[in-house]
């Protein structure tokens, strides 16, 4: 395909005159690539795309290591069925210590009781999608109603999470949790979250706040028995000297804001 070249002018570049009329040149891929301009610009995209990439790779490594995040999402099909298992019915597990390889704790498939990133991430969005479905039966959906719902969600679990950690400071209190730990026991509450939103949609009030009951006393005992090896140590926990009183109170507090947060982000989409 060729172009007018009367469009084109003694200095080597278009006429102003016929770009401002609105006729721009129709220029082949050919030409395009034998352009400097057009060989610069795409240099430039280039460097910018490469800089932004390793920019934003060096940032995510900085903060959160990708290893790391490969042990919370080493799961399979197995482990997903026993973990939602255990976060609905904990009352009848009796062994909730973490495996160890030497030093280190062995993935989650290997062990239901290790925290997982993969069932909080699943939960979350099937939270967020469960609302837009109540939502529409009800016609308050809207996507920015949506994306509110989403936001608030966000924003009151990274409150939890800095919470949690200014309480573990102030208390003293040294763990072995990492705030990826902590992201995960307080994703799990999501499960919960979406039986009651489940129960709200088949029956009502009642059904909600009967299962919110129900998933409130799972996730405030599974936490309780979860956290307490990692919490306090073996030697404090037939003591009762301050430093253990205290781990207690870390320990409580973790669990028992569980069943507040559950309330506080669904009883607004249940039907009355």
């Amino acid at each position: 395909m060729s172009y007018d070249q009367s469009a084109y002018g003694q200095s080597g570049g278009y006429d102003q005159q016929y770009v401002d009329q609105g006729n721009f040149p129709q220029l082949s891929g050919q030409q395009i690539l034998n352009d400097p301009m057009a060989n610069i610009a795409m240099s430039y995209g280039q460097t910018l795309a490469d800089q932004g990439t390793e920019y934003v790779h060096k940032n995510i490594e900085k903060y959160v290591s990708t290893s790391k995040l490969k042990y919370y999402f080493a799961v399979d099909t197995s482990y997903v069925g026993k973990k939602l298992g255990l976060l609905m019915f904990p009352f009848a597990h009796s062994n909730w210590s973490i495996k160890f390889d030497q030093d280190s704790p062995v993935a989650p498939r290997f062990d239901v009781n290790a925290p997982d990133l993969y069932i909080p991430a699943m939960a979350f969005v099937t939270y967020i999608l469960m609302a837009g479905v109540v939502l529409g039966t009800q016609n308050r959906f809207t996507p920015e109603q949506l994306g509110i719902l989403t936001s608030t969600a966000l924003v009151w679990l990274v409150i939890e999470i800095l919470l949690l950690l200014l309480v573990t400071y102030l208390m003293s209190v040294s763990t072995d949790l990492k705030y990826l730990d902590l992201l995960a026991y307080c994703g799990y509450k999501y499960v919960g979250m979406i039986a009651s939103l489940a129960a709200g949609f088949l029956f009502k009030s009642m059904g909600y706040y009967i299962m919110l009951a129900w998933t409130s006393s799972t996730i405030a005992f599974f936490l309780i028995r979860s956290l307490k090896f990692a919490i306090i140590p073996y030697a404090d926990r037939d003591s009762f000297t301050r430093g253990s009183k205290r781990r207690l109170y870390t320990l409580l507090s973790i669990a028992l804001s569980q069943p507040f947060f559950m309330w506080w982000l669904t009883y607004h989409l249940v039907a009355k």
